[in-house]
């Protein structure tokens, strides 16, 4: 309690300072603050500060630094640890380039220490092109990464924020990319409070992040930069967020342009800044001058935004005179060795072996000839996702093998089809690398064929150029020829492995019945080539998890603009998955034993699920414990993750594992947006899966099921 009381005396002082300074200006210069791109006001010894900075995954679009893989492939960790240990690299990295800027007067956008990041949207539906952005489909693991991820990159100084984090985009966001600008998301309290919020409650009131980003579309007719409900009744009354509010980029100009909520600019700056936004990325709030005047905002509000928005500069000690401990983290510590060492395990950390029938790890030598086809094989731009860095070497899998190999093992490579185009040459006829593709089969031992998507494929609206350029999926198919590159070499005869790099779920189903073996890289980084070797030969072990369920088609999924659960993910679904959330094998075996809890009834106080893992196999690895819960409740979904633990285990040894439960867990939100617990028995699944039935058939194992009694119906303070 005592840090808890210092840290906000602390905030309290910086509040003080920043309204003193705020009372100082005039009103043109208070507008001028409000903008991203915010100037110096020199006669108050305030420093030029551009607010837009990213780092997703890696520092970006500020020249070289680490590219690690897309956030969607680090939540396939289920590693809490590591997502903070991420976050911290990317702060030192951050540090690092702002300090060396700073010494030459740059400014300039993508040069701040304010990151607006992570992305803790909800992967409702795998056709978003923005999903690889974000930590998956499910509340709770985003809410544990979202938190480790802020605090990685926040830091731990009592005085100091080595960045600030943003928690974006606030909220029910998720496509479809081409209707944001207008749509209005529809949304029960249930699915509200169930899955669209708790990874940004849990961002706010345990990660402490400083900023929280504005969605572009409207939630229930309010438009998400100036929604009475989502920006004052939630996030500063029900959670009392103290730090500042951002909108999305010309998100405000959205509301008259597209919402059609407002007549024009002046109006549409004054519902946000009335509603709690505090800054705007584009030049709206320029108008504000105006609406100040016409007493449209009042001017105190004007100063309160301002007053956040210096509070969060002084805890980054960015103004004259401040000093920090960061600041003599020098520019070498940027795209260190050793940073691309963590790169390459954080990749291995986090590709998930999907199909296994034996022929992984590949033995070096035994083989003679490796043919690698695929569009993927030789592709940068399949390792990196967007809102990507600039690395000072990537390593493809072609050549991460190749690396890996040496002269010791012949290798014969073909891009084998377009990633999505039905030819590779412009003069060529339809599918004209096939030849060479039949050719490489003939004379290969093993074939690895490396297929998926990029981000020119998926993305956000208007990074795309080719035919996808809403930057959504139209489907869950693989694009162009891959399917017919993967039947030829199906076809061949000789053992296929697939190499999968995407960013989101495809229908797999003919890789999943016919591949010998998949491994499922995600967007694995500027490293990934090696990991992804060093993973195919044995040398890592795949310990991922897919934070994301692989459907069996397309027509299987709900409306992409209907925001109802019903009917989504793993939590709601009804028809089997080919490939669940929770999934993933291992060279080793584990085994979950003795799995118990500390109390057969529900206490205000939670309970502990208690259980014995252990190594069975003569490999080291690690092993995600996966705690569900089955909660009694009017429509209540199928489980949810509740608990996890990541755990590393040598060949052989066992470990007693404790992984505590809140009350929380045990309750489901009401249409009254109040958390209820309902008296009754409650399921505890324990184990490495989920307990779905096609988590059970792949993986031969079930989880151990407990059941805890809830002793009577009554709400739980949120």
């Amino acid at each position: 309690m005592g840090d808890v009381n210092r840290n906000q005396e602390r905030i309290n002082i910086l509040r003080e300072k920043a309204r003193a300074l705020v009372a100082k200006m005039t009103l043109k210069q208070k507008v001028s603050q409000t903008l991203n791109w915010a100037p110096a006001i020199e006669e108050l010894g305030i420093n030029a500060y551009n607010w837009w900075n990213e780092g997703l995954h890696g520092v970006a679009r500020a020249g070289v630094a680490t590219v690690f893989p897309q956030a969607i492939t680090m939540a396939a960790a289920f590693d809490e640890e590591m997502m903070e240990q991420v976050g911290d690299a990317i702060s030192t990295e951050g540090r690092a380039k702002f300090n060396n800027q700073q010494k030459y007067n740059d400014t300039d956008i993508y040069k701040g220490l304010t990151f607006w990041s992570p992305n803790v949207n909800i992967f409702r539906d795998p056709r978003w092109g923005r999903g690889h952005e974000t930590y998956g489909e499910d509340p709770f693991l985003t809410s544990r990464l979202g938190v480790r991820f802020v605090e990685g990159l926040q830091g731990h100084d009592e005085n100091y924020l080595k960045a600030a984090a943003c928690a974006k985009h606030f909220a029910v966001h998720s496509g479809p990319e081409n209707l944001r600008h207008s749509f209005n998301a529809e949304v029960s309290n249930t699915d509200l409070y169930e899955t669209y919020l708790p990874a940004f409650h849990a961002c706010v009131t345990e990660g402490k992040v400083e900023a929280v980003m504005g969605a572009y579309n409207r939630t229930n007719g309010e438009p998400c930069c100036g929604s009475r409900r989502l920006l004052k009744d939630i996030l500063r009354e029900e959670w009392g967020f103290e730090g500042h509010v951002v909108s999305d980029c010309w998100a405000i100009s959205d509301f008259h342009k597209f919402h059609h909520v407002t007549d024009g600019p002046v109006e549409s700056a004054a519902l946000a800044m009335n509603n709690g936004c505090d800054l705007c990325c584009g030049n709206i709030f320029s108008s504000l001058e105006q609406a100040v005047e016409e007493g449209l905002v009042p001017e105190a509000r004007l100063d309160e935004a301002l007053i956040n928005l210096f509070t969060s500069r002084f805890k980054l000690g960015i103004e004259a005179g401040e000093e920090t401990p960061f600041d003599a983290i020098p520019f070498t510590e940027s795209d260190t060795p050793a940073m691309r060492e963590f790169n390459r395990r954080v990749a291995e950390k986090s590709a998930v072996l999907l199909k296994n029938d034996g022929i992984l790890p590949l033995k070096k030598g035994s083989l003679k000839t490796i043919g690698i086809v695929g569009p993927n094989a030789d592709s940068r731009k399949a390792l990196v996702g967007n809102y990507e860095g600039t690395s000072s070497r990537y390593v493809t899998v072609l050549e991460g093998i190749e690396d890996y190999l040496g002269d010791d093992v012949r290798i014969l490579y073909s891009e084998g089809c377009h990633l999505y185009m039905n030819k590779v040459g412009g003069l060529g006829v339809e599918n004209d690398r096939m030849s060479e593709v039949r050719g490489i089969c003939e004379y290969s031992d093993v074939i690895l064929c490396c297929i998926g998507l990029d981000s020119g494929l998926e993305g956000e609206e208007g990074d795309q150029s080719n035919q996808f350029a809403s930057g959504d999926k139209p489907d869950l198919n693989l694009p162009g020829l891959q399917n017919e590159l993967l039947k030829a070499c199906i076809e061949s005869g000789k053992p296929v492995v697939v190499v999968l790099l995407s960013g989101s779920a495809l229908a797999i189903g003919y890789a999943a019945e016919h591949a010998n073996a998949i491994l499922y890289g995600g967007y694995p980084g500027a490293q990934g080539g090696a990991a992804i070797a060093r993973l195919l030969f044995g040398e890592a072990n795949p310990e991922g998890k897919l934070p994301i369920t692989f459907y069996r088609t397309t027509e299987e999924l709900p409306p992409f603009t209907d925001y109802a659960m019903k009917g989504r993910t793993y939590r709601y679904m009804q028809q089997e998955a080919l490939y669940p959330f929770g999934y993933g094998l291992s060279y080793t075996g584990f085994a979950l034993e003795n799995a118990r809890l500390s109390s057969t009834d529900v206490t205000d106080g939670g309970l502990d699920v208690l259980c014995t893992l252990t190594n069975t196999g003569d490999r080291d690895g690690a092993e995600a414990v996966e705690v569900y819960v089955r909660a009694p409740g009017e429509n209540a979904p199928n489980h949810q993750l509740k608990g996890l633990k990541k755990v590393f285990l040598k060949a052989g040894e066992s470990k007693e594992i404790s992984i505590h439960l809140p009350v929380e867990a045990f309750g489901l939100f009401d249409d009254s947006c109040r958390r209820k617990l309902t008296k009754g028995s409650c399921q505890v699944f324990v184990g490495t899966s989920q307990p779905d039935t096609r988590s059970v058939s792949l993986t031969g194992k079930a989880p151990a099921v407990l059941t805890v009694s809830i002793p009577e119906t009554r709400f739980l303070d949120c």
